[in-house]
């Protein structure tokens, strides 16, 4: 009965020990420290500049870019803006748009950024997305505007 116990048991310990050797190999070729670095880098960064905007604040931007209008337009305001939901102006309706328009650019850039609540609805903050920056709703905001006049 001892040799064949020793009959599997030899392999099994071979498989065992070229498992360990190879494990030990790979360990010691992804455990530097500059492969350490690389896994447990930060995946961006956040830039605060002054912004030139009209609304005169602080943009932030994450190190991903900076989205277009039309991009911002498309993934985040035609959710409301296309249709109209919670009394959203459409886009290219330009007798909603009119009242809107006449108060200035700083009042619709400010209602875009930090949310408004008037009598005929409701825009959240960013739109609903906070991952843009100031720049990018106004870039959103000329879009709408431009395709709206």
């Amino acid at each position: 009965m001892k040799k064949a116990t020793l009959f599997f048991a030899a392999p099994l310990a071979a498989v065992a020990a070229l498992f360990l050797f190879a494990a030990a190999q790979v360990a010691a070729k992804h455990n530097t420290p500059e492969s350490l670095d690389a896994r447990t880098a930060p995946v961006g960064q956040i830039n605060v500049a002054e912004s030139g905007a009209a609304t005169g604040g602080v943009t932030v931007a994450a190190s991903r870019g900076r989205q277009s209008g039309e991009a911002v337009y498309e993934r985040t305001c035609a959710v409301c803006h296309a249709s109209g939901i919670a009394g959203a102006p459409r886009t290219g309706d330009r007798e909603a748009w009119r009242a809107r328009l006449a108060q200035g650019m700083a009042v619709l850039l400010e209602h875009a950024i930090n949310g408004f609540q008037g009598e005929t609805g409701v825009m959240l903050p960013r739109g609903g997305n906070t991952a843009l920056s100031d720049a990018e709703v106004e870039a959103a905001v000329v879009y709408m505007v431009e395709l709206s006049r």
